[in-house]
């Protein structure tokens, strides 16, 4: 079982360059890539794309990518023929600066005089950076696994207490519908009515159909022996998961709806408890 919540770093050094790479997931619904890199990389945007794509699956996916000149310099351009159209201008409308030195001073100030060249990336040096981000998203799978083991955990001990509860709720079934049957009898006596008993029978064994649940508890028991085994599969199946806690959801609502048993109810109310803090979880579960 793996977590959509993840976080990876890797550094690499080429070319007298660091390129650090982050990358953080969270839980969405589908795959959603959001990527941050400096220019000089965007034509790599897609290949970088790719890797995260095969490799995360699902999930919210921030990656950012930085590079740091390690001996702190900056290539730049003198743009010519912009300073010598400037220089040239500037000389014709202001005939007071005599000073070559002062027009050139203003020269250069003006804008795109200076160009700072971006640095193309080598294919040798992509390789070395899709090997660092290689890593950085093996650290963030590691993260997600140990995060997907707690997350297991957790489940596992819910559902058996779901499953305790369902106990419970099966020593009360025993005695519940004789209770019930043997209450009506009670009052229909108090009552001192005369009835058809063959016609009571009939009614009373069509009310306690529809108060019996041994098909629903049969049915949720099935569903989280379900749910335990599809968590224990290779691969993670969240979705999955979220499909088996809708029915097992279903089951436990029909059960309440049919209790007519404030014991009973107590321990529907429980296992609800349980099933909702289940499925706020399985949202994090790829």
């Amino acid at each position: 079982m793996l977590s959509m919540t993840g976080f990876g770093k890797a550094e690499c050094i080429t070319d007298q360059k660091k390129i650090s790479v982050e990358i953080k997931t969270l839980n969405s619904k589908q795959l959603d890539i959001n990527v941050r890199m400096p220019g000089s990389l965007k034509s790599k945007e897609l290949a970088l794309r790719q890797l995260l794509n095969k490799s995360l699956n699902r999930g919210k996916v921030d990656c950012f990518l930085f590079i740091e000149k390690l001996n702190g310099e900056q290539s730049v351009k003198l743009d010519n023929e912009v300073i010598k159209s400037y220089y040239s201008n500037l000389k014709s409308i202001s005939q007071e600066l005599d000073n070559s030195d002062e027009l050139m001073s203003t020269v250069m100030r003006l804008p795109n005089v200076i160009q700072i060249e971006k640095d193309e990336i080598q294919e040798n040096e992509w390789q070395e950076i899709a090997h660092a981000i290689s890593q950085a998203i093996e650290a963030v799978n590691a993260y997600r696994q140990e995060e997907g083991q707690q997350l297991k955990r957790d489940f596992e001990q819910r559902i058996h207490t779901i499953s305790n509860l369902l106990k419970g709720v099966e020593k009360i079934e025993k005695d519940r519908i004789k209770r019930i049957q043997s209450s009506i009898g009670n009052q229909l006596q108090e009552l001192k009515l005369s009835i058809d008993e063959n016609r009571f029978e009939q009614e009373m064994i069509y009310y306690l159909e529809k108060l019996d649940i041994t098909e629903e508890i049969t049915r949720l028991g099935i569903h989280l022996n379900y749910f335990l085994e599809v968590m224990n599969e290779a691969n993670s199946q969240g979705k999955k998961l979220g499909f088996i806690s809708q029915e097992i959801g279903r089951e436990i609502n029909t059960i309440g709806s049919k209790a007519n048993n404030a014991d009973m109810q107590k321990l529907v109310v429980q296992m609800k408890d349980e099933l909702e803090k289940i499925k706020e979880q399985l949202l994090n579960v790829l």
